[in-house]
């Protein structure tokens, strides 16, 4: 007698769910969406040949203020010889240019160019569209009320964001 083999139909499986007491908890769901929306985040941009971290500093330059890499670094958070490697990669695109401080030459200048400014147009139309993607569980209104939630916790924290609602 030959074994028949046995074949079952796969079930679909149930996701495994965290605890009610992790889902209860605005941290721990926050800290599960950053995760995610980093990832999605990037998969976006990619197409373009810049990050998020391009675009932000893109977005602080247009502002129209000329900057120095220092208020850069501190407008944005981020570390002050990490930024001087973006600002590496945004000039050699043209998308900056950085000059010496004519009051303090120890300090350099940056201030967008011309193909910088279209370029963050386009960074724009990628980020609204990764915005509504991510967040299209929520209406405008609820959308705007999460940003100025997010606003008053994260002004509480650190005054760079302050007011910023």
């Amino acid at each position: 007698m030959t074994a028949t083999p046995h074949t079952e139909t796969p079930m679909k499986a149930h996701p495994v769910r965290p605890p009610r007491e992790l889902l209860s908890s605005p941290t721990f769901l926050l800290k599960h969406l950053t995760w995610e929306m980093k990832e999605q985040k990037l998969a976006a941009f990619q197409a373009t040949g810049l990050n998020p971290m391009h675009y932000a500093v893109l977005a602080l330059l247009d502002e129209g203020a000329r900057e120095t890499q220092a208020t850069i670094a501190d407008a944005l958070g981020y570390d002050r010889g990490y930024l001087v490697g973006l600002l590496d990669e945004l000039e050699d695109q043209g998308l900056i240019e950085r000059r010496r401080d004519p009051d303090d030459r120890r300090r350099h200048l940056v201030k967008l160019t011309p193909t910088g400014k279209e370029s963050l147009t386009k960074l724009r139309s990628v980020l609204k569209r990764f915005e509504k993607e991510f967040l299209a569980p929520l209406d405008a209104e609820e959308r705007e009320t999460l940003r100025v939630l997010l606003c008053r916790v994260a002004g509480h924290h650190d005054e760079r964001f302050a007011n910023g609602s």
